[in-house]
């Protein structure tokens, strides 16, 4: 099973979980690390995320995706927050970011630049993101995007 469709299937099955317990379900990860597979489950709340957050999530969710069974393989369970630099990857962290500055990186350049930060001005599953850098406004595919991420100025 492809690790889209096992994010997916996960996602669906533990968000009403993790909603009831008072948190909100950031992302899932499912991802190959050497030998190694990792089930990562990204949570977050207003005032943050700590380690008792994590272990609560883990201890109630635990028995729940042994019993789904979707992940044939052994796993790493992780639970965690999304930390002060989210990374971007679905529509509602897109949505959530519009209006407020972001960093990208390019697989392939774009005016010979393959990294630029600028504020998010709109998003667009089909066509992408226009993000507007000084005073120019570039858009950018969303296949073209290596990682997108918030940006934290301290």
């Amino acid at each position: 099973m492809a690790s889209g469709n096992i994010e997916n299937k996960v996602e669906i099955l533990l968000e009403p979980i993790i909603k009831n317990l008072g948190y909100d379900l950031y992302d899932v990860k499912y991802e190959k690390e050497g030998k190694d597979y990792y089930l990562r489950i990204i949570i977050d709340k207003p005032e943050g995320i700590d380690i008792n957050d994590c272990e609560n999530v883990n201890n109630n969710i635990n028995d729940i995706l042994d019993e789904a069974d979707y992940i044939k393989e052994q796993y790493f369970l992780e639970v965690s927050s999304p930390g002060i630099e989210r990374i971007l990857r679905k529509s509602k962290h897109y949505n959530a970011q519009i209006g407020k500055e972001i960093s990208v990186k390019l697989f392939k350049p774009i005016e010979k630049k393959k990294e630029f930060i600028g504020i998010l001005e709109n998003f667009n599953e089909t066509d992408g993101i226009t993000l507007k850098v000084d005073n120019t406004t570039i858009k950018i595919d969303l296949k073209d995007i290596a990682v997108a991420k918030t940006i934290f100025n301290w």
